[in-house]
């Protein structure tokens, strides 16, 4: 049950700049894209965790007090030939969060956007760094790992969150979850990867894909990397 807390030293002015919706803009102002993800770092309580299960691939089934049984064809046909997953959830906490809805409500709505932008990026990150360090202990067990597959990619329902929390271990972190399956901080994350023995050959292995866009059919998203 690894906590991860390491904090994130640079936030992507670039990732930043996408998730802000500015990413075709042109002669924006970048030192206010530079200048939110200093704040956002500054803001940030990074807090993560997560769990190793073993699973059954042809029944989707996570082996766990009550078995959890994975709905959706596209994250069985992901962890397909997995036999152990990891369950994870990452959050930034609500101090920048709370920050993001004072700067709106003086009306400094720009900065605000920005700092929301900033928050998904850091958040991201988060996520980023955990797989890493993930992949480094897997790998000394004989495991590749596909990357991150969170509810709400392909049809993966949310309503699966819950199950994800419970198995992630999210509320040791702090995490919760709204009746509409909302995030408790809202840039939150939770996600499940897949591990696979390395002696087999396997061309879905690696946490370095576009993972959130290629698995997604909201192709109008204004996030969207391709």
């Amino acid at each position: 049950m690894p906590i991860y807390n390491a904090q994130i030293l640079k936030i992507d002015p670039v990732e930043t700049r996408r998730y802000a919706g500015l990413r075709n803009a042109k002669n924006f102002d970048e030192q206010s894209i530079i200048d939110a993800c200093e704040d956002a770092r500054l803001l940030i309580e990074v807090r993560g965790i997560w769990k190793m299960y073993d699973y059954e691939s042809i029944t989707q089934k996570i082996l766990f007090d009550p078995p959890v049984i994975i709905d959706g064809k596209s994250i069985g046909k992901h962890l397909d030939a997995c036999d152990k997953v990891i369950c994870l959830a990452a959050t930034i906490g609500e101090k920048i969060e709370n920050e993001v809805t004072q700067r709106f409500k003086i009306g400094e709505y720009v900065s605000s956007m920005l700092l929301d932008a900033a928050a998904t990026t850091a958040v991201e990150q988060v996520a980023d760094t955990m797989e890493n360090a993930i992949n480094q202990e897997v790998s000394k067990q004989g495991y590749k790992m596909r990357w991150r597959f969170s509810p709400g990619y392909g049809d993966w329902p949310l309503t699966q969150q819950p199950e994800l929390f419970r198995l992630a271990g999210a509320e040791e972190i702090d995490m919760k979850l709204s009746s509409a399956m909302m995030m408790i901080p809202r840039k939150s994350i939770t996600a499940i990867i897949g591990l696979v023995k390395n002696t087999t050959t396997d061309q879905k292995n690696s946490s370095k894909h576009t993972h959130d866009c290629k698995t997604c059919d909201k192709i109008d998203c204004p996030n969207r990397k391709n």
